[in-house]
C-alpha cells in the first residue's frame, strides 16, 4: 500500500469507537494520526473498557499506522488562577496522560493554557506547577506532553516560543516536555510564515529559543488570518495566508521530515467533490518531494 510521504496525517474522529479513526487512517493512506481520547467537551471521563484498549491495540497492528498524537480536551487550563478549575484542570490532564499511557500513544498535545488576566509571568509559573505536581505523581510514565505554540487569543500562553521554553526550564523534570508547532497559530501570533526566506528565519528563530530536537509534532494548517491577527482560524493548505514556498520550506526541513505533521483543518468536501483531508494531503506531498530550482521559485498554486 501507498502511503503518503514526510509523516503526513490528519486529526481524525473517534465517532464510534477509538478504534474508528485508525481505520480512516488507513483509508486515507496515511502513516500517522491525531485523536482525542475521550469526548473534549466534557469533564466527566468514563473510564476505557478492557474490550476498547484491546481493540485499539488490535486494529493498530493491523493498519501498520507509525505514529499517533492525542490532543488533550480544550476544557483544560493548567494556567487557571481560579483554583477549582486549576484542579479540574489537572485532574483531567491526569486521565488524558493515563490513557495515552495505556492506548501506547507517545505524545499528547496541549495549549499551555490563559492566565486570565494575572499576568504571562504568573501564568507560565502556574502551568509549569501543575506540570511538575502531575509529574511527582506519575512517576515513570512515557508519554511526552508537547506544548503547543497557540495563536494568542485573548490571555492565552505560549503564542510565543520563549512561553515554552520558560515553562520547560521551570519544571523538574524537563525531559518529559517537548514541543507542538501549528502553522496557522504561528502566522496569526506574528511568525512571519509568509514567505520561503521568513519561514527559515522562523525557523533559525525556533532553533536559537527552543532547539529543533524538541520539535516533536507540528499542525499543518494554514491560516483564514493574515500575519499578527492573534485569532485561531485553520484554512486548508494552499487557500489561506501561508504561500505554499513557506509549507515547503517547513516540510523539507531534515529536522521535521519523520516527526508526524498532522492536518487540522474542516472535514468538507472540496469544490472537485473529494474530501478536503484528499485535497491536502496531496498538496502536502507534492511539497514534500524534493524541489526543483524551477519550482522553488514559483509561488503558484499546486494542481492536485
Amino acid at each position: 500500500m501507498h502511503y503518503h510521504v514526510g509523516m503526513f496525517g490528519s486529526h481524525l474522529s473517534i465517532a464510534g469507537g477509538l478504534h474508528n479513526a485508525l481505520l480512516e487512517a488507513q483509508q486515507l493512506k496515511i502513516s500517522c494520526v491525531q485523536v482525542f481520547t475521550k469526548n473534549q467537551r466534557q469533564w466527566q471521563v468514563k473510564p476505557l473498557t478492557n474490550e476498547q484498549i484491546d481493540l485499539w491495540h488490535k486494529t493498530r497492528a493491523q493498519t501498520k499506522i507509525r505514529q499517533v498524537v492525542s490532543h488533550d480536551s480544550y476544557l483544560i487550563n493548567l494556567a487557571s488562577p481560579d483554583p477549582e478549575n486549576w484542579k479540574k484542570s489537572k485532574s483531567l490532564f491526569r486521565e488524558e496522560l493515563l490513557r495515552c499511557e495505556t492506548l501506547n500513544i507517545p505524545f499528547l498535545v496541549t495549549h499551555p493554557g490563559a492566565h486570565m488576566r494575572q499576568g504571562e509571568d504568573w501564568g507560565l509559573a502556574r502551568v509549569a506547577k501543575a506540570l511538575n505536581q502531575l509529574h511527582k505523581q506519575l512517576p515513570g510514565l512515557k508519554v511526552i506532553t508537547c506544548l503547543e505554540v497557540t495563536a494568542g487569543q485573548g490571555t492565552a500562553l505560549g503564542y510565543r516560543f520563549e512561553h515554552l521554553r520558560k515553562i520547560i526550564d521551570l519544571t523538574t523534570q524537563p525531559q518529559r516536555l517537548a514541543v507542538c508547532l501549528d502553522t496557522a497559530h504561528m502566522l496569526a501570533a506574528g511568525y512571519e510564515l509568509t514567505s520561503a526566506a521568513g519561514c527559515r528565519r522562523v525557523i533559525a528563530e525556533l532553533t536559537d529559543t527552543i532547539g529543533l530536537d524538541l520539535v516533536q509534532v507540528i499542525h499543518l494548517n494554514d491560516s483564514k488570518v493574515p500575519k499578527g491577527k492573534r485569532v485561531d482560524r485553520h484554512e486548508h493548505i494552499g487557500h489561506g495566508h501561508i504561500p505554499l514556498s513557506a509549507f515547503r520550506e517547513l516540510v523539507n526541513h531534515h529536522h521535521f521530515r519523520s516527526i508526524p505533521k498532522i492536518l487540522e483543518t474542516a472535514k468538507e468536501i472540496s469544490p472537485d467533490g473529494r474530501p478536503w483531508d484528499i485535497v491536502n494531503l496531496a498538496t502536502l506531498d507534492q511539497l514534500g518531494k524534493r524541489p526543483t530550482k524551477r519550482n522553488l521559485n514559483t509561488q503558484k498554486r499546486i494542481k492536485v
